[in-house]
C-alpha cells in the first residue's frame, strides 16, 4: 500500500470517528456540534453579542446568527435588546437551554484535547504542523471552521 493511501485511510478514520460522535450528540441532545458550541459559549460569556460568539469560536457572524436563530426558535436562547444601545442584542440561555447544556454529552474534542495535552511539546507542534500542512494541501486554509470536531452535518 502506498503511503498516501495509508494517510487517506487515517484521515477517513478521523472523519468517521467525528461523524459517529456528531450523530450520537444529535440523537441524545437534539443539537448539532456547532449548536452545542454556541450554547457553551453563551453560557461562558456574560450576555454576549453574536459577533463576540463568532470571534470566540472562529465562525463567521452570519453562520453564528443562523445557529442562534434556530436555537431561539426552539426556546433555547433568549435575545435581549441592550438598554444602553438599542442596536446591540445580548444573548442568554433560557432555563430549557441551561438544562439542555447540563444534560448534553461532552464533545469529542474534550477527549482529544486531554490526550493531545499529555504529549510532549515537540510532538504537539509536530502534529499541528502536519495537520496544517494537510489543510493547505487540500486548499482548506480559508474555510470557516470552529474549534469543534464535526463532519457530515449542517454547520447551523
Amino acid at each position: 500500500m502506498e503511503k498516501y493511501e495509508e494517510l487517506l485511510i487515517s484521515l477517513r478514520r478521523v472523519t468517521r470517528a467525528i461523524d459517529i460522535h456528531s450523530r450520537r450528540l444529535n440523537k441524545q441532545s437534539g443539537l448539532t456540534a456547532p449548536q452545542l458550541l454556541v450554547i457553551q459559549t453563551i453560557n461562558k460569556l456574560t450576555a454576549p453579542l453574536a459577533k463576540q460568539i463568532a470571534q470566540d469560536i472562529n465562525l463567521s457572524p452570519a453562520t453564528v446568527t443562523t445557529i442562534i436563530d434556530r436555537l431561539e426558535s426552539r426556546n433555547i436562547v433568549i435575545r435581549t435588546r441592550s438598554q444602553q444601545d438599542k442596536r446591540k442584542v445580548h444573548l442568554s440561555l433560557s432555563d430549557a437551554g441551561k438544562a439542555l447544556l447540563t444534560n448534553s454529552p461532552k464533545p469529542l474534542q474534550e477527549h482529544f484535547i486531554k490526550r493531545y495535552q499529555n504529549l510532549e511539546s515537540w510532538e504537539q507542534s509536530q502534529l499541528l504542523f502536519a495537520v496544517e500542512r494537510i489543510a493547505s494541501m487540500m486548499d482548506a486554509e480559508e474555510l470557516d471552521a470552529a474549534p469543534v470536531l464535526l463532519v457530515g452535518e449542517e454547520i447551523s
